[in-house]
């Protein structure tokens, strides 16, 4: 296993994802309710964004996922900003992951003669480049039943520029997020491979059940399918209801060796007709079920819509004791 997830990997593992940005981007005061979703953020109060992204590594997550899952450039272009404006924000976005990480660091005291190396400046720190899916543009929900069907040229033309700006703005890796459609994912990877094969990325699939992606691929064929591809550096689920993930983690061992990632809902269940949430009723937490997806095979956990960093703080603590030991951050030092 090779590359800068894995190099992560073979550092310290399991891996730590941060959690959700928008539930935290509300607690700021940042309107969510929009087309743009998090992605307002950007524009109204990026310093917010960046605060969220630095209580993560405070957490002690070792990757933040930027926040672009719903910013590209059409989305802004929609609510009236040119293709400049949009180029800019997308940048912006990884700035504020990138400098919440040299914030971080900064924070944390370097190693002296008269002290000990501290753990929280030696484990990997990484910046994921959030893709998300052409049905989060169409913000109807679409990434959450694969519903939309393009050509593999308008799914590219649609991804390609993001992609780009994250790639030269200086993310270490993408993350191709709540993918309900594998045609859209079969683009990605040709894209990945054809335009950026510098960069490695990880897929994680929006279920519409435990062995099903949302447009009803099944799930162990969708991660065969990435086995054999180089720049594919984990294959998992995000955005799925607690009690799924697990089954989908033994469904996608099944089909590859590749390190698994899974970053769940916290367990309360969304209604879509009228975009509310109803409480968890398991009362189950990440934090109570990472083992279980760890002997699954998961090997990068964390946490999707409605997760804290008091979730993810919980969930270091369980996979890896109240400090962790590992070695540091950036593509520079890891790939």
């Amino acid at each position: 296993m090779n590359g800068i997830l894995g190099t992560a990997l073979a550092v310290q593992s399991p891996l730590i994802v941060d959690g959700a940005m928008a539930t935290e981007l509300e607690k700021h005061g940042v309107d969510t309710a929009n087309a743009l979703w998090s992605a307002m953020a950007l524009i109204r109060d990026p310093q917010a964004v960046h605060d969220v992204h630095r209580s993560y590594f405070e957490a002690g997550a070792n990757i933040a996922i930027t926040n672009t899952y719903q910013a590209n450039i059409p989305a802004f272009e929609r609510i009236g900003l040119n293709g400049d404006e949009a180029r800019r924000l997308i940048a912006a976005a990884v700035d504020d992951a990138v400098a919440a990480r040299d914030d971080y660091l900064s924070s944390v005291p370097a190693p002296t003669v008269e002290n000990t190396p501290d753990d929280r400046r030696s484990r990997p720190l990484l910046v994921a480049g959030s893709v998300g899916p052409y049905g989060a543009f169409l913000a109807d929900g679409s990434e959450y039943t694969g519903g939309y069907t393009l050509t593999d040229v308008e799914y590219r033309d649609f991804h390609r520029e993001r992609m780009r700006i994250l790639a030269e703005a200086g993310v270490d890796l993408f993350a191709f997020e709540t993918m309900p459609n594998m045609a859209e994912v079969r683009s990605l990877i040709g894209l990945l491979s054809d335009e950026f094969s510098d960069m490695e990325a990880w897929v994680s699939f929006s279920l519409r059940n435990a062995g099903h992606l949302c447009d009803g691929t099944a799930l162990d064929e969708a991660a065969a399918a990435l086995d054999g591809v180089p720049g594919i550096s984990a294959i998992g689920v995000n955005c799925v209801p607690l009690e799924l993930a697990g089954d989908a983690i033994g469904c996608i061992r099944s089909a590859t060796d590749k390190p698994i990632i899974v970053y769940p809902n916290n367990g309360d269940i969304y209604h879509p007709s009228t975009k509310t949430w109803t409480p968890n009723p398991s009362g189950l937490s990440l934090a109570q079920l990472a083992s279980r997806w760890i002997d699954a095979g998961a090997s990068i956990l964390g946490g999707c819509c409605r997760t804290t960093p008091a979730d993810i703080r919980e969930l270091v603590a369980v996979c890896h004791g109240p400090s962790v030991r590992t070695q540091t951050s950036g593509r520079e030092t890891l790939s």
